[in-house]
């Protein structure tokens, strides 16, 4: 089965390991091009194509301020892939939980062997 165009909705744009950055580093306001670059050590061009992917499915916006174009994440855009990743989170959690209970209950079966044991 052929692999969807990255550009086909938000979940495959992120796929992309660089976008995600992009997407975390511009999570808390815009910035140009320029500071993304420096930020994550990437070459200009990759990141306006990352950014160019990133703009047409609706993650970032941009704006013009005289020559310079800002990015900002969409943070509406970003609700589908935040409800999705939330169910796991549940999910997780719930392990999590039962991993804390298991390692306690060891933990008090080898404090009681502990003390059934003489010295």
């Amino acid at each position: 089965m052929p692999r969807a165009a990255t550009t086909s909705d938000a979940f495959n744009a992120v796929a992309e390991p660089r976008r995600r950055d992009i997407l975390e580093f511009l999570a808390p306001g815009e910035r140009p091009v320029n500071d993304v670059v420096a930020a994550l050590s990437l070459a200009q061009p990759s990141v306006s194509k990352h950014l160019r992917v990133l703009l047409q499915v609706g993650l970032v916006e941009v704006r013009r301020d005289g020559r310079q174009l800002l990015y900002r994440t969409n943070a509406e855009a970003l609700r589908p892939l935040h409800d999705w990743t939330g169910r796991f989170e549940r999910y997780w959690r719930n392990q999590l939980l039962r991993v804390k209970e298991r390692a306690e209950q060891q933990t008090k079966q080898i404090d009681q062997d502990k003390k059934r044991k003489p010295s």
